[in-house]
């Protein structure tokens, strides 16, 4: 396995400067957010770290160098918008711009996107399906084509009231990951798996890696903190934000002992990628930096550096 980190949590930083923050942390890649240049919309949007307007063969080769230079690989492409928004204008940018990563990460040599399934969060799970199908199943033709996969993350997307009732990304659960892999079987088409958004969803984080073990082709470390307490007053109805929030690895309820030993039983050795979303480290560059530091030295106890294997 490769530690990393996603590169969202340094937005004012250069692409050369995230490289050079992770090789002097100690990290092995760096998940490379690619949103179009404009406003975020939420926390953690809207990151561009790699431009894919008119993104060329010489641009790949740039990039390629400033990683080799600070000897720090590429997890994958990130980009995390709604492409089953009911919104057609949203919908087709997601859309059109899921496609520049894909062939991106081809020219790359990267091979890996990870982003949302999206939903329109104003119907049901069985209503979104045939949108689902037929938007992804281009989508995951054009992959395989270029030789990239696809991890999906398992956030619901469900934290304000724009998202309310059912979230923005339909792949939050082992029972709809099942649905989509049975009407979708391509290898390429997978996850980003993000064991923090399991816990607040009251389920097991560890098991799924064994059922889905041949889907797993990326993952996130991020830790949540539930409120008992709070949980108890407001109950799984409330908004979510109410009663969890998301902390460095360790930090929170995630069993990271378990989870590492199960992610080496099924034998996986892909990126695991820290996604920093702690508050309380946020409200400066060097706070920042140092969850950055914490999440490596909290984590490197469960894996061996990549280049000691």
């Amino acid at each position: 396995m490769q530690l990393g980190f996603v590169s969202a949590i340094l937005p004012d930083r250069t692409l050369e400067q995230v490289f050079e923050t992770a090789a002097g942390i100690g990290y092995e890649c760096v998940e490379l957010m690619c949103w179009p240049p404009s406003a975020a919309e939420r926390r953690y949007a809207g990151v561009t770290h790699l431009d894919l307007a008119d993104f060329s063969a010489a641009d790949a080769g740039r990039v390629r160098s400033l990683a080799a230079r600070a000897g720090v690989g590429i997890s994958g492409l990130g980009y995390y918008p709604n492409p089953l928004s009911p919104h057609a204008s949203e919908a087709a940018t997601a859309i059109g711009h899921l496609g520049r990563l894909i062939r991106a990460a081809a020219v790359l040599g990267v091979g890996r996107v990870n982003t949302f399934v999206g939903r329109d969060w104003t119907r049901s799970v069985d209503d979104n399906w045939p949108g689902f199908l037929e938007v992804w199943r281009p989508i995951v033709r054009l992959a395989e084509e270029h030789g990239v996969v696809i991890g999906i993350e398992n956030c619901p997307m469900l934290f304000t009231r724009d998202e309310w009732p059912g979230g923005k990304n339909l792949a939050s659960s082992p029972a709809i990951w099942r649905r989509m892999f049975s009407d979708i079987p391509s290898p390429n088409f997978g996850l980003n798996y993000d064991p923090s958004h399991l816990v607040w969803q009251q389920m097991d984080c560890v098991q799924p890696l064994i059922e889905f073990s041949d889907r797993i082709h990326h993952v996130h470390a991020k830790d949540v903190r539930l409120d008992r307490d709070r949980l108890d007053a407001v109950g799984i109805l409330a908004f979510p934000l109410e009663y969890h929030a998301p902390v460095l690895p360790g930090l929170g309820d995630v069993p990271w002992g378990r989870f590492f030993a199960t992610l080496n039983r099924i034998g996986y050795r892909g990126p695991v990628c820290v996604e920093v979303e702690d508050r309380a480290y946020e409200k400066s560059l060097a706070g920042r930096q140092a969850a950055l530091a914490q999440s490596h030295t909290f984590l490197r106890n469960f894996l061996a550096p990549c280049r000691e294997a």
